[in-house]
């Protein structure tokens, strides 16, 4: 699956950090990760962690899928409204999926502080209605958001304008929230984990997958057997060519960014990510060395050839945009690119055993528009259902859900 067109930066940045062998013997474990992203690695790396004997598997070199076309935006915040999802569910699980998410930022700024050099920063998040009909919207959520302790202050038209130049009606800006290189963050979990006695295969492409009561035996293409107690399929929007079941949306998503700019043209960019009420919506960040990140103008053509001709037209357009928006800040595109992503209905993931297979069979599909903070949330997830334990989220990320909505 062609996953990215383009020049991701990350890929280009950081180059092949780590070289891992390819698989070439047979070999036994407790658990097998297929994907070596970083929704693999955060998986693996909690498997490791606490004591479970892990081979993490690729197809490709280890990050060169949608790791690479990341633009990793760490937030509590999710693509749907904690009152949409109280409206959909209920108000514990609203609760449970907005608290759990904030959890999950601090957490993965240990495991980045534990690697280190991977570009985390904590930073503040400013969603900003984008025009009159999304402020009612935004007034609900910021009252639910307040009334439940999460860390949220209101901005009204004026406040914005004095406080941010920005010309909407309205906005709520959140003190959590943070910024990484995935790339690095996941190839260097990876290289930490080798060192410490997991093993890391890529350019090893698993081709089957047998699962029984007592264990699951994975062929690989070019004949290796693999046999293990459970396996976690981790590998992106290609973990959906395992499931006759249609789960999520592929879509298509762009970005772009810029070389480093001048600190004062920056200016609290360098420590605010911005993102919009519309949708499809415009987002930015910046990075540590000064670079301005900008993404959106998602489509619904998951199709690589049209994907490649739209990166320089799209990418244009995420420009204009900004420059509606910022008009003294001069911050072109150095490199622009785009990727698969993909979208649950409900803008939850999904961790955990489907009926198509039996239970030693796992899913790790972090979808959504903060793939990176449900990959930590479903690393302890599995990790819970792996070692026989209850965990809270287990209902709310289950497959089963979307037979009932």
């Amino acid at each position: 699956m062609d996953l990215k067109s383009g020049y991701p930066f990350w890929a280009v940045k950081n180059g092949l950090m780590y070289a891992f062998p390819p698989l070439d013997v047979d070999l036994s474990c407790e658990v097998v990760v297929m994907g070596a992203g970083i929704t693999g690695a955060l998986i693996a790396d909690e498997l490791a962690a606490h004591g479970h004997d892990v081979v993490v598997l690729d197809k490709r070199d280890v990050c060169w899928g949608s790791t690479s076309a990341s633009t990793a935006l760490l937030q509590y915040e999710i693509d749907t409204h904690a009152t949409d999802l109280v409206k959909r569910y209920d108000q514990d699980a609203a609760l449970l999926a907005y608290q759990s998410s904030l959890n999950a930022v601090s957490e993965i700024g240990q495991i980045a502080q534990s690697v280190g050099d991977v570009d985390f920063g904590t930073c503040e998040s400013l969603y900003y209605a984008s025009n009159r009909k999304d402020h009612p919207g935004l007034v609900d959520e910021f009252a639910w958001r307040e009334t439940y302790g999460f860390p949220v202050r209101w901005l009204n038209r004026a406040a914005l304008k004095d406080e941010y130049g920005l010309t909407a009606p309205s906005a709520i800006l959140s003190t959590v929230a943070a910024r990484v290189d995935p790339y690095r963050l996941a190839s260097r979990l990876l290289h930490r984990m080798q060192q410490q006695g997991a093993r890391v295969f890529d350019r090893t492409e698993v081709t089957s997958i047998t699962d029984t009561e007592r264990s699951v035996r994975l062929t690989t293409d070019n004949g290796i057997s693999i046999t293990a107690k459970y396996v976690v399929i981790a590998n992106g929007y290609e973990s959906q060519q395992w499931l006759r079941q249609r789960v999520a949306k592929n879509l298509s998503s762009y970005a772009y960014i810029s070389d480093p700019v001048d600190p004062d043209e920056l200016g609290w960019l360098a420590d605010t990510m911005l993102w919009e009420s519309s949708r499809p919506y415009i987002y930015l960040r910046a990075t540590g060395d000064g670079r301005l990140l900008v993404g959106g103008e998602d489509d619904e053509h998951d199709m690589p050839a049209r994907r490649d001709r739209s990166v320089d037209r799209k990418a244009a357009t995420l420009q204009r945009k900004v420059s509606r928006l910022f008009p003294h800040l001069h911050a072109p595109p150095a490199f622009a690119w785009a990727g698969t992503f993909a979208e649950t209905s409900d803008g939850l993931p999904l961790f955990g055993h489907h009926p198509e297979y039996g239970a030693r069979v796992l899913f790790a599909l972090a979808y959504g528009g903060n793939g990176i903070t449900y990959s930590m949330l479903g690393a302890g997830l599995l990790r819970a259902q792996i070692e026989h334990r209850r965990h809270p989220l287990t209902e709310l990320f289950a497959f089963a859900r979307l037979g009932n909505h």
